[in-house]
């Protein structure tokens, strides 16, 4: 799996988590003077402030509650942390707006139960768009906080300016390096360190030329100078490197209309070959995931390489061999693709156990042989059989005609709720 998930683990009981009543305070990089009255009376009244070392520190010497740095890393201890507090009254420390990328946004996700107050200050975002003069509605916002530069790449192809939370003071040279690998090392990038505090600085540069780094607080500005791939299906043939076992460009577009990728789902590609429907998926989406089960080992890495170059790798798991592996991965899918091995014992039955209900399955066939077993899917679970035929242009001398590549049997369905 490309991208590992966290598993919070302890024996703390998760009901004395969600007991605690928070309060997540936003600060700015001038500490509490720029504070109101409400934020500053919860922490005068904590027992116990929790934040990074640099915001405890902008705390004045009369907030007398005990200081807790987070550890490292702070995800895996969140149940022990609160559990051992349950009961006192508990502040967090954030920089800026908490729920915008921040500890706010990581609570409400893992105590969803927990009672959380939220005191926001204004974000970093909306400073460096007051410092650039751009418009905050219309600018994109990303973090490689917890995320790999090529996560920007569909950004960067889209053509329009954004902004990146940086992580560290190598951020700005990794967002540089990425823009000259994709061709645009006259595009624009500025760093803003230490927005809304004394030291604040602004410096401008190019992806060729970067310009200077002064903390490891800053929010960079990117302008590409030029759009890339569409993220429309359908991408070149040449967009991916493939060793001929390819859904090709036209059938592809079509394949990924019928799988209909929504935001937040997770979909399955059996018989990867190179990533090429499941990588189109992604980038038809912000949040969905994939996982492509190939039995090849030189396809898997093909297909993590071609996914790198198209800014969804972050979003991408690469699993062995169908259906073997299945076991492997922990979340059913929403969505199943089958663009190989469909006449194998348990490739189809064992990822339609998988499948959630409601979820769908889209299955290209080209033998006769598969083309029969969609046959009997059809009548035993529903769904529509479509044939797709292109022909593209091809020379005969010095005329031209038409040559049919082979046609395509497409089965689409939905998994229908089991009657008892």
């Amino acid at each position: 799996m490309t991208e590992p998930h966290v598993q919070i683990r302890s024996d703390v009981d998760d009901s004395a988590v969600t007991d605690n009543a928070v309060s997540v305070v936003g600060l700015s990089a001038m500490g509490m003077s720029e504070l109101g009255a409400t934020a500053v009376a919860v922490l005068r009244d904590a027992d116990v402030i929790l934040g990074s070392w640099r915001q405890l520190n902008l705390l004045s010497d009369d907030i007398t509650a005990e200081r807790r740095p987070w550890p490292s890393p702070m995800l895996p201890a969140l149940n022990r942390i609160f559990g051992e507090l349950s009961g006192k009254k508990i502040a967090v420390l954030a920089s800026g707006d908490p729920m915008f990328h921040g500890i706010g946004s990581t609570l409400r996700r893992k105590f969803p139960h927990m009672s959380i107050v939220v005191y926001p200050h204004v974000s970093s975002a909306s400073l460096a768009c007051a410092r650039l003069g751009w418009a905050v509605n219309r600018t994109g916002v990303y973090s490689l906080v917890n995320q790999v530069v090529e996560s920007l790449v569909l950004p960067i192809e889209a053509g329009q300016p954004f902004l990146v939370l940086g992580r560290d003071d190598k951020t700005p040279m990794e967002i540089c390096q990425l823009l000259v690998s994709m061709g645009q090392p006259d595009a624009r990038v500025e760093i803003l360190n230490d927005l809304g505090s004394k030291v604040e600085a602004h410096s401008v540069g190019s992806a060729a030329q970067p310009p200077q780094v002064v903390s490891v607080l800053n929010v960079i500005a990117v302008v590409p100078q030029r759009q890339g791939w569409a993220r429309t299906p359908g991408l070149p043939d040449s967009a991916f490197s493939h060793d001929g076992q390819l859904t090709k460009s036209h059938i592809r577009a079509l394949t990924v209309a019928a799988l209909a990728p929504r935001e937040g789902e997770t979909l399955w590609d059996i018989g990867g070959g190179a990533g090429s429907v499941a990588i189109e998926c992604l980038r038809a989406t912000n949040t969905g995931k994939a996982v492509c089960f190939e039995a090849d080992e030189i396809r898997r890495g093909r297909i993590l390489k071609n996914a790198r170059k198209l800014g969804v790798a972050h979003r991408l798991a690469v699993q062995g061999a169908a259906p073997d592996n299945y076991t492997s991965v922990p979340d059913n899918p929403d969505v199943i693709f089958i663009g190989g091995g469909l006449t194998m014992l348990g490739v189809f039955a064992d990822a339609w156990n998988r499948l959630k209900v409601g979820g769908r399955m889209v299955i290209n066939a080209v033998t006769i042989e598969s083309e029969q077993q969609l046959w009997q899917l059809k009548q035993r679970y529903g769904g529509e059989l479509v044939r797709l035929s292109v022909a593209k242009e091809h020379r005969i001398g010095s005329f031209a005609a038409f040559q049919p590549a082979l046609p395509v049997t497409q089965w689409v369905a939905t998994k229908q709720p089991t009657v008892t």
